[in-house]
């Protein structure tokens, strides 16, 4: 049985923290560590200066929309919060960090692409100092997304609560990310991991994510058929909680709304809503209104994703590069957080998913990384696209008559993405050399 300090022992809030002996109200968990560096610190750091090395498609302003850095992101995000046109306009963040594994990744080409080393207090400082930033960067109705594992996840929480405050934290999204695993060892299989959505305040860009009606389940909640029409509906009340005084407390046809609460319509509206069929009478002669579950656009999504397992645990196309994820995991957030036409930023961009959703959506995007390989990579997909893996790398009859899972919202030739800029510092430009070769033969 769960047991607690008493409200009246916790001044009302059941939060509480010990002073000199006595019990002290705390609202705000705070995480301690070595070399946590003050704000004012983190937000005097020294911008990178930065360099154009290629310029794509121009636009009206004659300036392209979108930017691809390469080098360190704290730099660069200092250098972001100088540009006024970036500062406190991007709509939406997502990143992906290094998972604080303490290991090396590579491509599927056996390329070293990364390397996931920090572990512990330092890692968590590593992280707080770009989120730090990234508040600044954010518009006051933007949000963000930070995608992590049971390494960090629980420390970074508590850090995005000192960031953003805790009133501005609205999921912990727990995401199936493979396919079940027969483990030897004594736990039970890992195959989740999680994304913490926050906003920057109570008013941000929101679009519900729907998902589409099962059969299974459609019949399920909307169990009833109209005899007249052969519709599908559920039944709901007509009330809803609150007194009220003017028409909607009314008596409708002799009856009075139950205590406590008010009619959700006008007795008006009622009359004309049983005149069209869509009241349910009961036996015993309850109203109910009818939902059709062809007005309903479909399931409202929750904070468990069962969908959206990582690329290379699918058969569909990818990149290569490791830790590569889900298109349609990205187009969720994307398509929930802004509106086409907003300014999307992910500075641990890996192989581009992020940037290359964005643009099929027609959002603007930033993307930055400190990786050579990621660079190649995001350069390499947009002029190229994605390439089969696993089984359909092979030539044979069966590997041609299985068809992969791609989603719908990416085509198998997607459109060339030539339309922004790439930085890096005059120090890192020589890494670029072979890189900007190889994609200006691709874009010839």
């Amino acid at each position: 049985m769960a047991t607690g300090i008493p409200k009246t022992k916790s001044n009302g809030n059941g939060s509480s923290a010990f002073a000199n002996g006595h019990i002290q109200n705390s609202p705000d968990l705070i995480l301690a560590y070595p070399g946590k560096r003050s704000e004012q610190e983190i937000l005097a750091i020294q911008s990178s200066e930065l360099i154009a090395v290629w310029n794509g498609e121009q636009f009206e302003n004659g300036v392209p929309q979108n930017r691809l850095y390469y080098g360190d992101n704290l730099g660069m995000l200092s250098a972001l919060i100088n540009d006024r046109s970036i500062q406190g306009q991007v709509r939406l963040v997502y990143i992906d960090p290094p998972f604080s594994t303490n290991s090396a990744f590579q491509s599927r080409a056996q390329v070293d692409a990364y390397d996931d080393l920090l572990i512990g207090a330092p890692y968590v400082e590593f992280l707080r100092e770009r989120l730090i930033l990234l508040r600044e960067i954010l518009a006051e109705n933007g949000s963000i997304y930070i995608h992590l594992d049971e390494n960090m996840a629980f420390p970074i929480k508590i850090i995005m609560d000192e960031i953003f405050g805790r009133k501005n934290f609205r999921n912990w999204i727990t995401r199936k990310k493979s396919t079940p695993k027969n483990y030897t060892r004594k736990t039970y299989g890992n195959i989740s991991d999680f994304i913490l959505f926050y906003t920057k305040s109570d008013e941000y860009v929101w679009n519900r994510p729907f998902a589409e009606w099962t059969t299974v389940h459609a019949e399920k909640e909307y169990s009833y058929i109209e005899t007249e029409t052969g519709r599908r509906f559920n039944k709901v009340p007509l009330h809803a909680p609150g007194v009220r005084h003017g028409e909607t407390g009314k008596p409708w046809k002799g009856m009075n709304p139950p205590p406590g609460k008010h009619w959700q319509f006008t007795p008006h509206t009622l009359d004309e809503m049983d005149a069209r069929g869509e009241i349910y009478w009961s036996a015993n002669g309850n109203p109910r209104r009818k939902i059709y579950l062809e007005q309903s656009v479909g399931v409202p999504v929750q904070d468990i994703w069962l969908d959206f397992k990582d690329a290379h645990n699918q058969n569909i196309k990818v990149t290569g590069y490791p830790t590569e994820k889900n298109p349609a995991l990205l187009a969720r957030i994307v398509e929930a957080s802004s509106n086409p036409g907003d300014l999307v930023l992910d500075c641990f961009a890996g192989s581009g998913t992020t940037l290359a959703v964005a643009s099929q959506l027609e959002r603007r995007w930033i993307g930055i990384d400190r990786s050579r390989q990621a660079i190649e990579t995001i350069l390499h997909r947009f002029a190229r696209g994605l390439e089969p893996m696993g089984d359909f790398v092979n030539n044979s009859k069966t590997a041609k008559d299985k068809s992969p899972r791609q989603p719908a919202l990416f085509s198998p030739t997607p459109k060339m993405i030539k339309d922004f800029t790439l930085y890096t510092t005059q120090e890192n430009r020589a890494d670029l050399t072979d890189i900007l070769v190889q994609w200006r033969k691709m874009i010839d």
